[in-house]
């Protein structure tokens, strides 16, 4: 099951130059000090936001645990959505520090691009990135999308690739968050791609215990879950070697607002440097199978690879 701890932050609140003009007409008596909006503390705070997702949520903590021992002022706005809700934040600003993968945020700013090997998907997302928004080195873990089945369905029809489900005889039903249904991996690109048709069915929890149920009971033949995901070991599922790159390249990488200065890009790259495709496995498992907060995950981690 997934760890459900959240921790909700209120979004900053900033002074407008025009509400400071109508307080200086009304008092006629503020000081030099009282035009300065938002404070010097506010201004030098760091918020760092996660997708509502487990894993994403324990790497941002890393980030934030990290940050508060060089000595920064963070603010966490965690779990507030999937890209959809939460990319407008990255863009104007209101988020500082986001944990992200490559492949996906790519298609996100770019749906047609075509890169898909991680140097060049890399690549192409400091390229997209828009102003005002900075790529931080990418991470060696990654957290891949794949379609996924279970053990006895490949087996009964000889699945080891997406292009093997061609020659399925039964109709296809793909599970996933209901935003899936149209973005480049879901049935659309799944035909276009690959050539197979699939219906689809929205499950509203990130590939956690919900889809892999209905992948058992059959309600759903393909999922989408993340390869780090401790849960495709653990149930003996399969995910389909995707041969044609519909998935793209995908590491964790951090994104960044110009708030981010030399010193604390150099810690949160330490951190990208530091954690690696198994241990993000790892932390992940922590959250599944013991239900540790992200909390505890990532300051235990930290302990173990600091990162100063």
């Amino acid at each position: 099951m997934k760890n459900t701890h959240r921790i909700t932050s209120a979004r900053r609140v900033r002074t407008t130059a025009a509400v400071i003009t109508i307080g200086l007409a009304l008092s006629g008596c503020a000081s030099a000090s009282d035009l300065e909006s938002p404070s010097d503390s506010e201004s030098q705070t760091i918020v760092v936001g996660s997708q509502d997702y487990y894993s994403n949520e324990i790497i941002a903590e890393i980030y934030a645990q990290a940050l508060e021992a060089a000595g920064y002022d963070v603010e966490r706005d965690l779990r507030i959505g999937q890209r959809e809700v939460y990319v407008e934040e990255i863009e104007n600003g209101s988020i500082d520090l986001f944990p992200e993968y490559t492949g996906p945020l790519l298609e996100f700013w770019e749906p047609d691009t075509a890169a898909r090997l991680d140097q060049d998907v890399y690549d192409a997302l400091v390229d997209s990135a828009p102003e005002g928004v900075r790529i931080l080195d990418r991470s060696s873990a990654t957290d891949q999308d794949a379609y996924t089945v279970t053990r006895g369905f490949a087996e009964r029809y000889e699945l080891k690739t997406i292009d093997d489900l061609t020659d399925v005889p039964e109709p296809l039903v793909l599970g996933g968050n209901s935003e899936g249904e149209n973005r480049p991996n879901g049935p659309k690109g799944l035909k276009e791609t690959y050539g197979v048709d699939a219906s689809f069915a929205p499950i509203e929890d990130g590939g956690g215990p919900l889809t892999v149920k209905a992948l058992q009971d059959g309600d759903i033949q393909l999922a989408i879950i993340y390869t780090a995901d401790p849960s495709v070991q653990k149930n003996d599922l399969v995910a389909l070697e995707d041969t044609r790159g519909l998935f793209l390249a995908s590491h964790v990488v951090p994104v960044a607002s110009e708030k981010i200065d030399a010193e604390a890009e150099k810690v949160i790259n330490t951190v990208s440097a530091a954690l690696t495709p198994a241990g993000l496995v790892a932390l992940n498992a922590q959250s599944v199978d013991e239900q540790a907060p992200a909390s505890t995950i990532a300051k235990q981690w930290l302990e173990e690879n600091p990162v100063s």
